[in-house]
């Protein structure tokens, strides 16, 4: 009878986002075992690995306890039940899996070769020994690459003391904050903590993004934008085509620095699944963030149109928290002192926060202080205040390797001659004098 040499191996995937399915004879794994096994370091190495397998089902078990609808949990169960040795208790995982969730077919596919190995070698996922995968290669890829992502994303060492730069305050409406990772085909969902601490990582899911890589830059071109964004409505699955599944909350792509930077496009939205399907591979839309109708749906209360950020980037970037609070607090301090010398009335002062290739509504540099010092020798007096605000990094691969942050704030403002309150953004840039703003507007 057939054993498996190696079965999704999933240290490999740690180490270099590979799976591997093998098979061999009973005897020749047991001469493997023993040759791996000759020398200390090999032997501790096992150990190790049996440890961190044990750990790993222990968190699946936990998530579970938690959730017991997470069907990413209770597939990753099923592999590393089977990478432990318990086939039948894996090939059980996945049954039930399968029962509880018809149209998971990457299920399927993976129950397939576990029972295959009972009997066959099984070299790859969708073991091409029962069929000719020749014909079924494009769907088969689309698999492979989907338990990869899923594999990669959580079994990867997680960033436990890490912090996401990208958030570096949430203000007191904001409630829950969305970040993607293009490369991991992840989305996080942030829950805000007090007002000086970070926030708080509720729960990741797996999605699927554009099917190309890279930022997007115009219309057609089926990437997904990478930027700081928002949600600003809800579609429910009664007003929309069944690919979109069972909602769709839409972004406001393109924002102030895309259009600056002259892209185009519309229509980026986050949104479900095609109800036929459980899941979508990880680069299979063309441009938007899909995730399952599960997990959204999971989400869905947590979402606030006009409210909720969500910031996507190739890669997210993680700090220590030292990092995070030194960069809070200069950019708090940047912006309270713009607020400071604005209402100061000291034009100086408050146009040396702007930078040179200032690009704000329209305005250049020399136009915006122009502009700035015609309305500042009319006013006699000026109260400002800054409500709600949020500091958003901007991902650096987006920024073209600049450091930009986005503030977002309510601002009340009154002078002698006008009055009024309204929603602002200003886009900073880290100079070497400091942070200096390079666009300002609504």
């Amino acid at each position: 009878m057939l054993v498996i040499k190696r079965h999704f191996n999933l240290l490999i995937v740690l180490a270099a986002c590979l799976l591997v399915v093998a098979a061999v004879s009973k005897s020749q794994t047991m001469t493997s075992m023993v040759e791996s096994t000759n020398t200390l370091p090999a032997a501790r190495a096992m150990e190790s690995r049996q440890v961190r397998l044990q750990g790993l089902l222990k968190q699946m078990d936990l998530r579970l306890q938690q959730n017991n609808k997470d069907y990413e949990a209770q597939l990753l169960k099923g592999i590393i039940n089977f990478q432990l040795g318990k086939t039948d208790q894996a090939v059980s995982d996945l049954r039930n899996l399968t029962r509880e969730e018809p149209s998971f077919h990457l299920a399927y596919l993976l129950l397939g070769d576990m029972l295959s190995a009972k009997v066959m070698p099984v070299t790859d996922i969708g073991n091409p020994g029962l069929f000719d995968a020749s014909k079924r290669e494009p769907q088969l890829t689309a698999l492979r690459e989907e338990i990869y992502s899923r594999l990669r994303a959580n079994l990867a060492d997680q960033e436990n003391d890490r912090i996401p730069m990208q958030f570096l305050r949430l203000n007191s409406q904001v409630k829950t904050a969305l970040l993607v990772d293009k490369a991991k085909s992840r989305l996080y969902v942030f829950e805000r903590s007090a007002p000086d601490q970070p926030p708080h990582l509720l729960r990741d899911f797996y999605v699927s993004t554009g099917k190309r890589n890279g930022n997007k830059e115009a219309a057609g071109d089926l990437r997904t934008p990478e930027g700081v964004y928002f949600i600003t409505s809800e579609i429910p699955d009664t007003k929309l085509p069944e690919k979109y599944g069972v909602v769709a909350f839409p972004t406001n792509y393109p924002n102030a620095l895309d259009r600056h930077l002259g892209k185009t496009g519309e229509g980026i939205w986050l949104h479900g699944t095609d109800k036929i399907y459980y899941s979508r591979p990880p680069m299979d839309s063309e441009g938007c963030v899909a995730m399952t109708n599960l997990d959204l749906s999971t989400i869905r209360n947590l979402i606030v149109p006009g409210v909720t950020p969500i910031v996507i980037a190739e890669n997210v970037q993680w700090v220590d928290r030292h990092t995070w609070e030194t960069t809070r607090a200069q950019l708090l301090s940047a912006v309270e002192q713009w607020r400071h010398d604005w209402e100061s009335m000291d034009v100086d002062s408050y146009l040396s926060h702007y930078a040179e290739d200032f690009w704000g509504g329209g305005y250049t540099y020399k136009k915006w202080t122009a502009y700035k010092r015609q309305v500042a020798a009319q006013k006699t007096y000026q109260k400002i205040s800054l409500k709600d605000l949020s500091l958003f990094y901007y991902p650096r691969e987006a920024s073209g390797g600049k450091d930009i942050v986005v503030a977002r704030f309510r601002q009340d403002y009154q002078s002698n001659n006008f009055n009024g309150e309204t929603r602002k953004h200003l886009y900073l840039e880290k100079e070497q004098g400091g942070w200096k703003i390079v666009y300002e507007g609504k």
